[in-house]
């Protein structure tokens, strides 16, 4: 029998992901706190059955069902059921012996069983930004009708989290979330046009999975966290600065209408933020890396180049546009952002794609959960006619 007892039960949505990974390292740090409930992947089914073998999970679900029989035949002996497909994906999360859920999978994919997960009342701890890019109205509307607390993993919004603990009447005159600048920060655009693939997936600071490594090389990241802050602490465009700090070492800056500001700092390391969001309200004991002020005689800030890294601008733009022109530019860039890693487009023709893409959809305000799905499929069939017609 399992012991449940006072146990988080938890639910990972991408197991085999860099940030599922991580999360998975916490809970086995944290035995007495935390039981592994549900795994998911998408193709990974070699690591997924090993995940599976270690942490006993009530039931995993592998995306590609071709790969359904190999997972199945793995784990059937050690009673843990196994699923396939995006269908089973959607409905795992509303099992109720689940008490939190962990969204970790890469892209738009996220979507629904983010907005299951929430009707069925279970807490999200979201890293998959791409939620509430592509429907941020619809997500946290739901949220805020079933008092379902949706909390950040993504170290910016995390921080920005954990400095407005407490100052709940307190009105925010800003927020300021910061940037490494990514492998090709102050490089010019003629720099920009012969940068390579490999280039690209050097980040200085981070370890993250390839399409977030691209993403935050071309600033695509920064920005789709802007209009995640957007709908996460309910914020103004005007209202979300963006600034490069190469260090990493502040996450994210609030600033209060008195004018007070409050950051949170830290060594780069992802499993705080998961660890946090888990753990939440309380902090759990660590064995992190501590940051020493000694190693950081000088922190540096920068400006970001919008002209240089068009994708943040674009961000903006979807943002005073509202509708769907955050969901179309969010999937035109996950098919931008593979086409590049396949080496058939160059790096800046990832923004000049999306920009087509955004511009040539009709935005659609106060869209329904239908519409949102539409416009991203839609979207995504003009970037890879787009990607055909240039390659």
């Amino acid at each position: 029998m399992r012991n449940s007892e006072k146990k988080k039960r938890v639910a990972i949505l991408g197991s085999t992901g860099s940030i599922g990974c991580q999360a998975l390292d916490v809970i086995e740090k944290n035995p007495e706190l935390f039981e592994v409930e549900v795994l998911t992947a998408y193709k990974n089914a070699e690591l997924l059955i090993k995940q599976a073998l270690k942490f006993k999970p009530n039931c995993v679900v592998i995306g590609d069902e071709e790969q359904y029989k190999k997972v199945s035949e793995e784990l059937w002996k050690e009673d843990i059921k196994t699923y396939a497909g995006n269908e089973a994906l959607a409905q795992v999360v509303e099992m109720e012996e689940i008490d939190i859920v962990l969204t970790a999978v890469v892209g738009a994919i996220g979507l629904q069983p983010t907005l299951n997960a929430i009707k069925a009342g279970k807490p999200i701890a979201l890293a998959n930004k791409e939620t509430l890019v592509v429907a941020g109205e619809l997500i946290m509307k739901e949220a805020a009708s079933r008092r379902v607390p949706i909390i950040p993993v993504d170290s910016e919004h995390s921080a920005l989290f954990q400095c407005m603990v407490g100052e709940l009447h307190n009105p925010l005159e800003k927020i300021i979330l910061t940037a490494s600048g990514g492998p090709f920060r102050g490089y010019s655009k003629e720099q920009l046009e012969k940068v390579s693939l490999e280039a690209a997936l050097k980040h200085p600071n981070w370890e993250m999975g390839a399409k977030i490594t691209i993403d935050s090389a071309t600033m695509m990241n920064k920005g789709l966290e802007v209009i995640e802050a957007k709908w996460l602490f309910h914020l103004k465009p005007e209202q979300i600065e963006v600034i490069v700090h190469p260090q990493s070492i502040i996450h994210s800056i609030v600033q209060f209408e008195d004018g007070s500001m409050k950051a949170q700092m830290g060594l780069p390391d992802m499993k705080l933020p998961i660890q946090y969001a888990l753990a939440y309200p309380q902090r759990i004991k660590s064995d992190f890396p501590r940051f020493d002020f000694m190693n950081y005689p000088s922190l540096d800030f920068e400006k970001v180049d919008e002209n240089v890294f068009k994708n943040l601008k674009l961000c903006y733009q979807a943002l005073e546009m509202e509708g769907t022109a955050a969901c179309v530019l969010n999937a035109a860039n996950e098919i931008s952002n593979q086409a590049f890693r396949n080496k058939q487009i160059s790096f800046l023709q990832i923004a000049d794609i999306n920009e087509e893409v955004m511009e040539s959809m009709t935005n659609i305000k106060k869209a329904s959960l239908e519409q949102y799905l539409a416009a991203d499929q839609e979207a995504r069939e003009k970037a890879r006619e787009i990607i055909v017609r240039i390659y």
